[in-house]
């Protein structure tokens, strides 16, 4: 059966156009939704300009996000003067529109010290995910941004923030502390949506899905995918004569030390999925027979080894990529050079599956490099 979407290009690649009889309508939608999103936090505070005396800057990346300035911001009383790249092109000139990227990250920071900025926002290309910068110029995002809007959310109403699995230890202690669960599930925007849909048709209030990507979907947003709704909710926190700043509610998340991502890959012609699984279900029978690590038990992808504190204190996941042929592996300690350690114990339980390549992980605790 052929998709809407195919046929569509299936017919504009041939020219082939269809003919006749009809009309059409003409509706800017975009100017709904913005007067939604303004009107949510004007509510939310009982002001009519709640963000009268904010400075808050936008970088869209060229992306579709630069509508936030005027649409959202300004009629909110903000000044906006700073924001940067707001026009869409393709081409994207200026740095790929990507949170999670470090030119990216480093635009909104250098625009937000130099504009002296209350807040940075960063969209990335279709604004379903967004990271933040505060006035000091630290970024907010991956476990950062996942902590202030569970500390947002859960000052409301206690609840179960479920994430992705590669999120901190010291995550968890912060959501517990705000009177919350947490569960970490699967990896994928669509996972972590599911199993909140899931806990609340089972009657576990769980108002917020969000991954480490910053891909967030908000149970009072029909569970969305939505960075716009997702800033939206943080100016909230800003919206008030006596607003927090962002730092301020997550300035007792607890950091790792050190943290790192190592990506391996398989050799050509092999069925590196089931290859990938033994190798998991092997190391889940090593980490119980090791004296010094522990499985996680709240564990849904791939396996997690927990390290105690006098053996380099952190913990590995491994993990298979959802499509590629890729073993993902996150390391986290609190040990100054404890990810080194850990990798190299890793490399030592794996080194011998000849159809994974290992270099990366004796590159990383070689010469740090990954």
């Amino acid at each position: 059966m052929l998709t809407i979407h195919r046929f569509i290009c299936i017919y504009a690649a041939e020219g082939d156009f269809l003919s006749g009889n009809g009309s059409y309508s003409e509706k800017r939608f975009i100017g709904e939704y913005s007067a939604d999103l303004v009107d949510f936090v004007k509510r939310s505070s009982n002001l009519d300009l709640p963000l009268l005396g904010k400075k808050i800057i936008v970088d869209a990346g060229n992306g579709a996000g630069g509508f936030f300035v005027d649409e959202v911001l300004k009629p909110l009383g903000a000044n906006t003067e700073g924001s940067q790249f707001l026009n869409p092109d393709g081409t994207f000139p200026n740095h790929i529109p990507n949170p999670e990227d470090k030119t990216a990250m480093s635009a909104i920071k250098k625009a937000v010290i130099e504009s002296g900025a209350d807040l940075g926002i960063i969209f990335d290309t279709d604004v379903d995910r967004a990271a933040v910068v505060d006035k000091n110029g630290e970024e907010i995002n991956r476990n950062k941004l996942i902590a202030l809007i569970s500390a947002i959310l859960l000052k409301e109403k206690p609840g179960t923030i479920v994430t992705d699995s590669v999120t901190s230890d010291g995550l968890a202690e912060f959501i517990k502390s705000r009177g919350g669960k947490h569960v970490r599930f699967k990896r994928g925007y669509k996972n972590v949506i599911g199993k909140s849909v899931e806990l609340n048709a089972a009657g576990e209030y769980s108002p917020l899905a969000i991954e480490t990507s910053g891909h967030a979907a908000l149970k009072e947003n029909y569970f969305l995918d939505d960075g716009a709704y997702l800033i939206t909710r943080i100016l909230t926190s800003l919206s008030n004569e006596n607003g927090e700043s962002v730092s301020a509610l997550i300035a007792d998340l607890k950091e790792a030390k050190e943290e790192c991502e190592i990506r391996l890959t398989f050799k050509p012609d092999c069925d590196f999925k089931a290859l990938g699984l033994g190798v998991i279900e092997d190391l889940k029978v090593a980490a119980i027979n090791m004296q010094e690590t522990t499985l996680a038990p709240d564990n849904y992808e791939g396996v997690r080894i927990n390290f105690d504190k006098d053996n380099d204190n952190g913990w590995v996941l491994v993990r298979m990529s959802v499509h590629d042929p890729i073993m993902p592996i996150n390391i986290e300690s609190d040990a100054v050079g404890g990810t080194y350690i850990i990798a190299e114990r890793l490399y030592n339980l794996i080194k011998g599956y000849e159809f994974l390549n290992t270099e990366k992980l004796k590159n990383y605790f070689n010469k740090g490099e990954n």
